[in-house]
This record gives structure tokens, sequence and C-alpha cells, in this order.
């Protein structure tokens, strides 16, 4: 089957060192994760909706091209997981101290290192790491005051904001506030790849539009109407919506001020504002898709792997090569999957090259020089599979 050509990864040289293991497009790692704190419990105060309720702006971003001829079904599952990191991932993250407005205090800073923690803390097969080099890190933040608060979604990071003097992420007010606490889980939530529960379409909200353009296209927010639109007002495509339900106390949901909300009508005369913290249901989901990671089975040459998963699951293999040489590793079979390779340095893989082949009638495939004494992992998760069982890798 002929190759495909990259959509979320550039082909990188194969490493002349250890170290030399950096990608500049998807870039995906895996090891140890943050050592902070965890955020203690608070109780979320009721806000001053015309001084202090500043809202997330996400970043607009293109969807990846995908083939014309590709079915609604398998569409849906592609862009319902074509954000979101394979599983084992360490997110590197870097504070700026430069340019001087987008340093931030060492208080600002241990209260995004207490949310990490805090998403880390729930088991989840995601890492987290702080990096003293941008060069390092798939999330740069900043913390520019009257910049407000936004991320980039999950992989978006590393696909649309590779430059490294670039931020990915940006907290424009006080994150020691019970409401910055919320801020900042908020925008990790939304890189690791979730997107805004209130435009979730299973919600049933009907919004009071002129009221909601008229309320942030002023102080705090000043947003434009397309800004307002692309944060509030849009559906998300149903595909990217995990479960049916509309989850009201999502640390991914906004809060409301009484009348910007039309239906369901209690918003009318009551303001929404979401439990504090993360909701049992954001802690399901995230459990669901980045579980934590056990045993991992030996992928050897010329010997084939059934991929025996379904949508959204993912299979991971421990490459330990007998001789210094270039191997192909490929997957088989119809089906859409992103695979990624890493290298285990100083007991943490690091991310070597990575291929995603969905929405094309093409395979995942890595051509890359691999070293006896040297430990690799591939990982592969699944979009779709015309039939669960059908896919297979192979290392040759």
């Amino acid at each position: 089957m002929a190759r495909k050509a990259k959509s979320t990864a550039k082909r990188k040289p194969a490493a002349k060192s250890r170290a030399s293991t950096k990608s500049k497009s998807y870039k995906a790692k895996s090891g140890a994760g943050a050592k902070s704190k965890v955020t203690p419990k608070y109780k979320k105060a009721e806000p001053n909706y015309e001084t202090e309720v500043a809202a997330c702006a996400v970043p607009e971003a293109p969807l990846r091209p995908i083939d014309a001829n590709v079915d609604p079904f398998r569409l849906s599952l592609i862009r319902s997981i074509e954000k979101k990191w394979v599983n084992g991932t360490v997110l590197n993250y870097y504070f700026f101290d430069s340019p001087s407005r987008w340093r931030g205090a060492d208080s600002q800073k241990d209260a995004v290192r207490a949310a990490f923690a805090e998403w880390k803390g729930l088991g989840i097969g995601l890492e987290f790491r702080e990096v003293d080099d941008p060069l390092e890190a798939e999330i740069r933040v900043g913390f520019e005051r009257g910049a407000g608060a936004w991320s980039y979604v999950g992989r978006d990071a590393v696909d649309h904001a590779s430059d490294p003097t670039e931020r990915t992420m940006n907290f424009g007010w006080d994150v020691t506030t019970p409401y910055g606490r919320d801020t900042a889980l908020h925008e990790i939530g939304h890189a690791c790849g979730y997107p805004h529960e209130h435009q979730n379409p299973n919600a049933g909200i009907v919004w009071n539009e002129q009221a909601v353009i008229d309320y942030f296209s002023g102080p705090p927010n000043n947003w434009s109407e397309g800004q307002i639109r692309h944060n509030i007002m849009r559906k998300i495509d149903p595909a990217l919506v995990e479960g049916s339900s509309w989850d009201k106390d999502s640390i991914m949901h906004y809060q409301f001020r009484a009348g910007l909300i039309a239906q369901p009508t209690e918003f009318q005369t009551r303001n929404l504002i979401p439990a504090p913290g993360l909701s049992n249901v954001d802690k399901d989901r995230v459990r669901k898709f980045y579980p934590p990671i056990n045993r991992v089975p030996e992928l050897k040459p010329y010997q084939s792997q059934r991929i025996k998963i379904g949508a959204g699951d993912q299979v991971n293999y421990l490459i330990e090569p007998s001789r210094s040489r270039k191997y192909t590793i490929q997957t088989f079979g119809r089906m859409d999957s992103v695979m990624v390779l890493f290298e285990e340095v100083d007991g943490t893989p690091r991310y070597l090259e990575g291929d995603d082949d969905s929405g094309s009638s093409l395979n995942a495939k890595i051509r890359l020089r691999l070293f006896k004494g040297r430990r690799y992992i591939v990982r592969v998760r699944l979009y779709y599979a015309a039939q669960q069982g059908e896919g297979v890798l192979m290392m040759w």
C-alpha cells in the first residue's frame, strides 16, 4: 500500500544521538509527571458580573483535511479523537519569563502547577512535566494581563503553534483566587483536548443572542461578534462530544449571568454557576480516554500483531532491536489510526516520529534507524476500523 503524506507529523531525520529526539510537529512524549501540590478544596463565590467574569477565548484553528469520500460515521470517529494526544504522552510545559509582560509571579506559576497536578492526580495516562526550555515544550504559558485566558485545544498546540517563541496558553488574570483556580483547570482541560461544554449540542441551550453579544463585547472581555459566536453560541460538532448528556458543572463550562440563556428557562432569572473544580463527569471522561498504561508487550521483527481494539482505544508495544539498522513499522488493514514512536532516554520515552493516516485510504507507516541496546515504544491509537480485529501492526 502506498505511503501517505504526513498530516500531523513532519518527517524528522533519524536521531544522531540519544538526546536528539525532538520534533516540531506532532509531538508526543511519555515519562515522569509534574511534581506539584494539589489544589485545595474551596467554595466558589458568586461573581460580580460587571467587573469579574472574564472568559476563555479558544484560538480558532482549521480542521484537518479529510478525503472527500470518507463516510459520515467514519468521519465522526476521526473528528472525535484527532485533537487528543496518544495516551502515555508527556506534555512538557514552560513558563515564559520574557518578554516581561508574559512573566508570571511565583504564586501564579504555583497555581498553574497545582492545576496540572490535579489533573494528573486522577490517575490518567497523560503526564505533565515542567521544563526550562521552550524548544522542549508542547505547552508554553504566558501571564499577560489584559490578554485574556486561552489555550489551544490538544494537538492544535503543535499543529498550529509550533514556533517555540509563541504562547499556546495564557492567563490574563489572577489564578490564585477560586475563579482563577478554575480558570487554570479549564485551560489545561483544553490542552488535554477537551472543548467547551456549554457548546455541547446536547445541552439544548438557546441563547439570548443579543444579550450575549452585548455582554461579552463589553469589558472585561471586549470580544468581537466573531469571537463571541465561536466561543459561546456556536454548537460544536456532535462528533466531538463524549457521551450524550450536558454537564453544566463541567470545568469546561463557562459561568453565565441570568438572562443570557433563554432556554432552559430557569436561567432566564438565575445565574448558571458550575460547581467548583473538576466535575465527576470530567473525571470519568478523562480517565476513560487516558487510562493508566500497564504492561507493554514486545513487538519483534516479522511477527505481526493483530490490533483487537475498538474506536478510541490504543495499543502499546516495546521494541528492543537486536541489530542497528533501518526498520519499517506499519499498520495494515482498513482502519484509521495515529502511530507514534518513542525512544526511552534515561527512563523517559522521547518522541522520535509519528504518522496519522486517518481520513485516507493509506496506512500509518514509520521508517527509521533504530539502535541495538536501546528501548523504543510504539503507540497506536485507533480512530476507526471497518471490522474490529481486522488491523495488524508489523515491523521489519
